[in-house]
């Protein structure tokens, strides 16, 4: 698979692709800022009315991955197809098959929520009855139309995000990309949210790309992809990560940790792996094995915990840290 140039004299690609390409195809992909390299050969696939998710914590490299798709910024090194389309050569066309959430909100505040979306209409030629028609629609779609007359300024965040969303559908993509599309919003508003995500995929076959360092956001997607220092460590649906960790998750707080590890491994066969000073096993029967440990070293023991596998042990297990949050990409 080649890519040409989309400057000078090189043709404008078609963007009508076969219904059966995945929505997107990536390979190969590396990008980096300066030094510091944000993706490293990263490879994924998306399927057409998809939910799919990158999960990792900033600067795990989620944000560069928008930032390519969303064409803001040109391809390093690789190879990138949305709707069938190559993404060098026909990024004009494609941009106007794809809705962009930003992170940081894109709204004018002091124009009313009718007036943002007049504007992004005219950007893609959208004018006259079909504007207000289209407006109307999408307000009503995500339940703001009684605020259409109101100034951006006087919403309140969730409102906020449900007109950047309606902005984004305005001229009807197909592929919705979203920069960690819930930042600020609280836990309801966020589940709120990806509600509206859901409905939009199931009317009308919308696919959608979605950034989050949510552990709860990622549930809810049908896959996720996992991101960490500039590498996707993982890619499938959440339960299927999940059943990929061993049995239940016991996190120990011991006065000497690493005295502890070695007796557990000595004495037990257990391999526990030392995480910011905690202990993590993974073991089938959790409980069982609580009590036989509680009672052989209780003394050395502060804490322990156990329960099912989450995507953060999923994260842990894989990467061997903690889901923490570093700068973001880009950043300087």
């Amino acid at each position: 698979m080649t890519a040409s140039s989309a400057t000078g004299a090189a043709p404008q690609q078609s963007a009508r692709p076969a219904s059966s390409d995945p929505a997107i195809e990536v390979s190969g992909l590396s990008f980096s800022y300066g030094e510091r390299q944000a993706l490293s050969n990263v490879a994924f696939s998306i399927a057409r009315g998809e939910i799919f998710g990158f999960l990792g914590p900033n600067g795990g490299g989620k944000s560069t991955t928008f930032r390519v798709l969303s064409t803001l910024v040109p391809i390093q090194s690789g190879t990138a197809r949305i709707l069938g389309c190559d993404l060098r050569a026909a990024t004009h066309a494609l941009r106007r098959r794809l809705g962009v959430v930003f992170q940081s909100p894109s709204l004018d505040g002091k124009l009313t929520v009718a007036e943002n979306l007049g504007h992004h209409g005219h950007l893609y030629g959208i004018s006259g009855v079909r504007l207000r028609e289209r407006t109307r629609a999408m307000l009503e779609r995500l339940a703001v139309d009684d605020r259409a007359g109101d100034l951006v300024e006087t919403l309140s965040g969730g409102l906020r995000r449900r007109v950047e969303l309606a902005k984004a559908l305005l001229h009807q993509p197909e592929v919705l990309l979203l920069d960690e599309p819930s930042t600020g919003l609280d836990p309801a508003a966020r589940r709120e949210f990806f509600e509206m995500l859901a409905a939009l995929r199931s009317s009308d076959g919308v696919t959608v790309v979605l950034t989050t360092h949510y552990i709860e956001e990622a549930e809810r997607c049908d896959r996720i992809g996992i991101l960490d220092q500039g590498l996707l460590v993982a890619m499938a649906p959440p339960a299927e990560l999940k059943q990929s960790v061993g049995g239940d998750v016991m996190v120990i707080s011991a006065r000497a940790p690493e005295a502890l590890q070695q007796k557990l491994a000595h004495e037990f066969r257990l391999r526990a792996a030392l995480v910011d000073g905690l202990l993590r096993i993974e073991h089938p029967r959790g409980h069982e094995l609580v009590a036989r440990l509680v009672d052989e070293f209780g003394d050395e023991i502060e804490s322990v915990t156990f329960g099912r596998p989450t995507l953060e042990d999923v994260f842990v297990h894989l990467t061997g840290h903690r889901f923490v949050a570093g700068p973001r990409e880009g950043s300087h």
